[in-house]
């Protein structure tokens, strides 16, 4: 336990330090964070609600603070090539992620021409109905990019450092508000870069 918890940290702080220098990345990751908890909710009142806010909202802010937000140039702050934190990173990198959201696109599309292929897999109350085939279809990959990235991991290091990642997936967004929650206040007085000391300092 102490080990998986020694990763969980690690893992937690590479992820803040290396990925989230942008105070507009940040307040969007405070947005999804809050997003998700609410999902988290719904999941046991309803599961179409909850997966339908969980990547119309939680996952499109999220990435959005990646994608268009996130300084991709040298990283002064750890001395390392954009390249080289790609290569490293331990979840989903950009070229993964670019896979993840082209699936997660993919799934209406396939819903609308041809319902009947995806039918098999959700609840009978569903199969007419576009939104909710399309919701339960983006719950499954929710979950099954999750456990796919788990079993790669377990693979290429070991099962602690997949346990940890998962875990650290799970609880991400309790974990981003207690980090992020100033971050729409720096954003506002004009700071669009976290300085990181914390990071110069460590």
């Amino acid at each position: 336990m102490r080990v998986l918890l020694g990763q969980l940290s690690e893992q937690r702080w590479d992820d803040h330090r290396l990925y989230h220098h942008s105070r507009i990345n940040q307040s969007l990751h405070l947005i999804s964070a809050l997003s998700f908890i609410f999902s988290y909710a719904m999941l046991f009142i309803n599961p179409v609600i909850a997966s339908l806010v969980a990547w119309s909202v939680s996952m499109t802010t999220r990435q959005a603070g990646h994608f268009f937000f996130e300084p991709r140039g040298y990283d002064y702050v750890n001395n390392m090539t954009d390249a080289h934190k790609e290569e490293i990173k331990v979840g989903y990198n950009i070229q993964r992620k670019i896979v993840l959201m082209a699936v997660w696109a993919a799934i209406p599309v396939i819903a609308y021409f041809s319902p009947t292929s995806l039918m098999w897999a959700v609840p009978a109350e569903n199969h007419h109905d576009l939104v909710g085939l399309t919701a339960m279809w983006w719950l499954y990959l929710g979950l099954g990019g999750m456990l796919f990235r788990m079993l790669q991991l377990w693979i290429q290091d070991n099962y602690v450092s997949a346990l940890a990642w998962g875990l650290k997936i799970m609880t991400d967004p309790f974990h981003d508000v207690k980090l992020y929650y100033k971050a729409p206040f720096h954003l506002m007085k004009g700071q669009l870069i976290d300085p990181m000391q914390h990071v110069h300092s460590k």
